[in-house]
C-alpha cells in the first residue's frame, strides 16, 4: 500500500509546470488527487486527459473566497473530505514599484497570499477534528531574498511563509502538519521561454549549475505529505540549488 491512500489531495494551480509533477507525485503515492482550474474548462480537461495518472478538476478562483468555499464543498461532497492541502496557485505582475500599479499590486497579493487564506479556512476544522492534515505551502526563492521588479511578488511569497508558521503553531497538537517549500528557478515552460542568453545568466548564479526539475519540488510535497512526516511543521524546505543560503 502507498503511503497516500485513501487520503484526498486538492493541489491549486495543478495545471502548471510544477503542479503537474506535484499532482503526479501524489498520485503515485495513492491520493486521489484534485486540482483546480481558472476559467478555461476545456483547456483544463485537454491537460487532463493528457496525464498518465489519475486527477479530477474542479473549477475555482483561488483569489476569492466565495469561490473558494464552494470548490471545497464540491470536492467534499463528490471525492471526500480532503486530507492534503497543496497551495501552490500563482501569478507575476513584475514591473519595478515605482511603474507598478495598483491592479498588479493587488493581483498577485491576492493569487499568491490571499490564495493561502481561502483554501486553507474552509479546511482547517476538518483536518484538526479528524486528527490529520497535511498543507504545503509553495512560496519562492524571491520571497526570502527579494527580486528586483517583484515587491509583489517578493511580498506576498513572503508572507506566504508568515502564515505557515502562525497556523503551525495552531494546529500542531491536532496531527496537522503545515509547512512552506521556497523552489529556485524550475525548468517550467515559463523559465524555459526566457531567452536563452537570460536563462544562461540566471544558472550562472546557481551554484549546481542548472535549474531545477518539477519533479525535485514534487518528491518533497509527497514526502511532507506522508504520515511519517508528521515532526515537520512550521518549516521552510529551500529548493534552489544553492542559489541562495541562510
Amino acid at each position: 500500500m502507498s503511503n497516500l491512500q485513501g487520503k484526498v489531495a486538492l493541489v491549486t494551480g495543478g495545471t502548471g509546470g510544477i503542479g503537474t509533477a506535484i499532482c503526479a507525485a501524489l498520485a503515485a503515492e495513492g491520493a486521489t488527487v484534485v486540482t483546480t482550474f481558472h476559467s478555461n474548462e476545456d483547456k483544463a480537461k485537454a491537460w487532463q486527459a493528457a496525464r498518465d495518472f489519475a486527477v479530477q478538476l474542479v473549477q475555482c478562483d483561488v483569489s476569492e473566497f466565495d469561490s473558494a468555499q464552494k470548490a471545497v464543498a464540491e470536492v467534499e461532497a463528490n471525492v471526500g473530505p480532503v486530507d492534503i492541502l497543496i497551495n501552490n496557485a500563482g501569478i507575476t505582475r513584475d514591473t519595478t514599484l515605482r511603474k507598478m500599479t495598483a491592479e498588479q499590486w493587488t493581483a498577485v497579493i491576492q493569487t499568491n497570499l490571499n490564495s493561502a487564506f481561502n483554501m486553507t479556512r474552509p479546511l482547517i476544522e476538518g483536518m484538526t477534528s479528524r486528527g490529520f492534515g497535511r498543507i504545503v505551502n509553495i512560496s519562492s526563492v524571491n520571497g526570502q531574498k527579494g527580486q528586483l521588479g517583484q515587491t509583489n511578488y517578493s511580498a506576498a511569497k513572503a508572507g506566504v511563509h508568515g502564515f505557515t508558521m502562525a497556523l503551525a503553531q495552531e494546529v500542531a497538537r491536532k496531527g496537522v502538519t503545515v509547512n512552506t517549500i521556497s523552489p529556485g528557478y524550475i525548468a517550467t515552460e515559463m523559465v524555459m521561454a526566457v531567452p536563452e542568453e537570460i536563462r544562461q545568466k540566471i544558472v550562472a548564479q546557481i551554484p549546481v549549475g542548472r535549474l531545477g526539475e518539477p519533479a525535485e519540488i514534487a518528491r518533497l510535497v509527497a514526502f511532507l505529505c506522508a504520515p511519517e512526516s508528521g515532526f515537520m511543521t512550521g518549516a521552510d524546505f529551500s529548493i534552489n540549488g544553492g542559489q541562495h543560503m541562510y
